[in-house]
């Protein structure tokens, strides 16, 4: 069962982030910012202006006590050792903010939002240095790591976008209802009703591989070479729509969360790389949920590989709500996940050493 940590919102926690050092940071509805250390304790707590909601924490990779949130259509930037005023305000953004992301090298803040618009700020110049768009809201966007000026973004337009900072237009896109095999025709009615919108992306640390978390309840493994990404992978293990998608340290290891309140651990590392000889057949295998009799309700169950070859999840975690925010952090040696839903507490499940 989850260890609950409590005491730091009183609305629902919408977001989650972790420092080098392990402080966990958290943004609610209603303004609320709460850091957290190992034990669950809350260590600081700010009410940001007019109440926005906080909808994304972003910890600087460089500098551990610099933390970035964005709320409504305002990033504030905030030092966790003295949690009072914002030491800087950046409004760059028309609509509401989504999500923002850090470059490795501390030198560029991406802010995706509402209207689909990505604005780029030069953290040195505060200034906009691009302003990239998707056609529909953009709901995540992540710098590369090892390759500060690229990034990956998705939204509710269905598309996955592959940019570099040099140029305005995105290298490649891929629209994941396009993208959809032959096999998964017979699907075709149901795409239409709960079609692939894109909520969440996250790059594996060797940069190349990402991942894709959809409403139509599927992960995609994407590997970018050179100027474009192919699909490597997909699977299906939430019945609902995929909100959030997490690569651990560990190479391939794999969180996802989902509107069925449902937290998997994948490991795709032997999927990975694989020359598959025929990529619908592997895809539809892909797609075998796995059996009820492994899924318990309030437990932690760690699941067989099946027969077939599909991808299962090692790890199935019933946390029971709409899973908001996923989070990874080490406390005393041992890895934990961080789950964020509705409620305005941080659950704390154990992870299995890999």
């Amino acid at each position: 069962m989850a260890v609950k940590w409590t005491g730091g919102h009183s609305s629902s926690i919408l977001c989650l982030n972790v420092n080098t050092e392990g402080l966990v940071a958290s943004g609610a509805e209603q303004g609320e910012l709460t850091l957290w250390d190992g034990r669950g304790t809350p260590a600081g707590q700010l009410q940001l202006p007019k109440a926005d909601d906080v909808t994304s924490v972003v910890f600087s990779p460089h500098r551990p006590t610099t933390l970035y949130t964005s709320h409504g259509e305002t990033i504030s930037l905030l030092d966790v050792r003295s949690l009072k005023e914002p030491v800087e305000r950046f409004h760059v953004n028309e609509e509401e903010i989504n999500c923002l992301s850090v470059n490795e090298t501390d030198s560029f803040l991406a802010a995706a939002d509402d209207s689909g618009t990505i604005k780029v700020l030069d953290l040195e110049s505060k200034k906009v240095s691009r302003s990239l768009r998707h056609s529909n809201i953009c709901s995540s966007v992540v710098f590369r790591p090892q390759r500060p000026q690229s990034l990956v973004s998705c939204g509710l337009d269905m598309q996955v976008m592959l940019w570099n900072l040099q140029k305005a237009r995105p290298l490649w896109t891929t629209n994941l209802q396009e993208c959809e095999t032959e096999e998964d025709s017979p699907q075709s009615a149901g795409q239409f009703f709960n079609p692939p919108l894109a909520h969440s992306l996250s790059v594996a640390s060797c940069g190349n591989i990402f991942g894709c978390g959809a409403q139509d309840g599927k992960v995609r493994i994407f590997r970018v070479t050179g100027v474009k990404f192919e699909r490597e992978l997909e699977f299906q293990g939430h019945s609902l729509g995929v909100s959030q998608v997490l690569f651990m340290p560990a190479a391939y290891w794999l969180l996802t969360g989902g509107n069925d309140g449902k937290v998997l651990l994948w490991d795709v590392s032997s999927d990975i790389g694989k020359q598959q000889k025929s990529p619908a057949k592997s895809l539809h295998r892909r797609k075998a949920q796995a059996p009820a009799s492994m899924r318990k309700d309030g437990k932690l169950n760690k699941m067989a590989s099946n027969e077939h070859g599909g991808v299962l999840p090692k790890l199935t975690i019933e946390h029971g709500e709409k899973v908001n925010w996923i989070s990874c952090v080490e406390i005393k040696g041992s890895k934990r996940v961080l789950v964020a839903d509705q409620s305005s507490s941080v659950s704390v499940y154990p992870l299995p050493e890999s």
